[in-house]
């Protein structure tokens, strides 16, 4: 047994995950099919709390909103990072207290503020129309509610433009310039507890320089509302981390992470004398690696290229297609094999851009073989989708080489699911 990248090994010619044989899976539970190591990802948590001891670290539930990572998360004493009414609800549901919850997000609805204030979850406020928004609610409600502002702190990152979200030009967050100012106006509304500030500035970063100079433009702006007679209760400082998606690619570490930012943040604090809580908000680096989606070849045909035409498309991993992002691919079934041929690995979506992986060297692929799409466990299942009238598939987990069903597949009945017939097409 070898090991082909972090916690994937390869006996007998098979990629083995957690223990597990993926030609045993596949033939078990079908394809297409994703597949997460648990104890991968409480690895991949527990070096983030190493690296940041005294931090709370609020697991980024948008990346994979599997019940069962949460409910992990949960028991390894993680917080959440929120997006929406129904990841608020899941993560409460999986075990994470609502005082490690933060509802994010730059378009909540009223809905979505009211049920947080009714819960008494602490709000990451995005604008000042959504500062009035909530005070309105509070006010009718006779509740008092904790927020953070979310800061766009204009720092560029080396990242894709659309993951990219500290920039000036993005749709998250309040200027720089404007913070205090609302910070200020915040104080004098009635049931709005100014307790926290906030950042993320973006996603699958792979150099630790935009983290300092996050942490520099952050801490110059906690002083300023710190002289406004305002205890800040936490600083959160996103995260946004990335991971090595090509095999000879390099990316930073949780420890890298906390060497660019606790520095200036324990010094800032000891000379203000403060002692905010520091939060850190990992979500792809938690979850990314620990699972592959496991594919298999319907057919292979030699015209401009090599195509491999497998059982997964972009209505599963659509990263490939939005964000031209790379997964390493290994046949499966072949995975210490030696390349013999160039191949394009494509889905069964009517687009031209179903293509998920381009023009690699693999071992020869015929009909019936697996594909194994590595890191796929953020931005994966996710964003998955029903296009096509394609049923999402089932997931499983594996530990020591036990596997279990944590989503059933969908079948067609699923996609009737909620659909009606007006009186008049019967």
């Amino acid at each position: 047994m070898f090991t082909i990248k972090n916690h994937l090994e390869v006996e007998n010619n098979h990629l083995i995950i957690g223990g597990a044989d993926i030609t045993e899976l596949a033939n078990q539970y079908g394809t297409p099919l994703y597949v997460t190591n648990e104890s991968r990802v409480v690895e991949n948590f527990k070096a983030y709390r190493k690296a940041f001891p005294d931090a709370d670290i609020y697991y980024a539930a948008k990346a994979n909103g599997s019940f069962a990572i949460l409910r992990m998360l949960a028991r390894q004493g993680a917080g959440a990072d929120v997006f929406s009414y129904g990841e608020l609800y899941m993560a409460l549901l999986a075990g994470i207290p609502r005082e490690k919850l933060l509802f994010n997000g730059n378009s909540k609805t009223d809905y979505e503020l009211q049920t947080a204030v009714e819960l008494g979850v602490r709000v990451s406020v995005d604008s000042r129309d959504e500062l009035h928004t909530l005070s309105e609610i509070v006010q009718k409600a006779g509740k008092e509610v904790e927020v953070a502002f979310r800061v766009n702190p204009d720092v560029s990152t080396k990242t894709h433009p659309k993951i990219s979200t500290g920039l000036r030009t993005s749709k998250f967050g309040i200027p720089s310039e404007e913070v205090v100012s609302i910070y200020r106006e915040a104080s004098g509304l009635p049931g709005i507890l100014p307790c926290g500030i906030h950042c993320h500035i973006g996603s699958q970063i792979l150099d630790t320089a935009p983290f300092h100079e996050a942490a520099q433009k952050m801490m110059d702006l906690v002083e300023k509302v710190t002289t406004l007679g305002i205890n800040l209760k936490f600083v959160d400082m996103g995260s946004g981390l990335g991971i090595p998606y090509k095999k000879d690619e390099r990316a930073p570490t949780p420890k890298d992470h906390a060497d660019a930012i606790l520095p200036i943040f324990e010094e800032r604090t000891k000379a203000l004398g403060i002692s905010p809580k520091l939060i850190l908000e990992p979500g792809r680096y938690i979850v990314a690696d620990t699972t592959i989606l496991l594919t298999r070849v319907n057919t292979v045909k030699r015209a401009a290229k090599n195509f491999v035409g497998v059982d997964a498309g972009f209505n599963l991993l659509i990263r490939p297609a939005m964000y031209d992002s790379y997964h390493y691919a290994v046949v499966a079934n072949k995975a210490a094999s030696p390349p013999e041929d160039t191949y394009t690995i494509v889905g069964p979506i009517c687009e031209t851009g179903d293509i998920l992986a381009h023009d690699r060297e693999l071992p020869h692929i015929e009909k019936g073989d697996l594909i194994a799409l590595l890191d796929a466990g953020a931005y994966g299942f996710s964003m998955s989708s029903q296009y096509n009238g394609r049923p999402r598939c089932a997931e499983v987990l594996v530990k020591d080489g036990v596997a279990d069903v944590i989503r059933s597949a969908e079948d067609v009945g699923e996609l009737m699911a909620k659909q009606k017939l007006p009186a008049r097409l019967m």
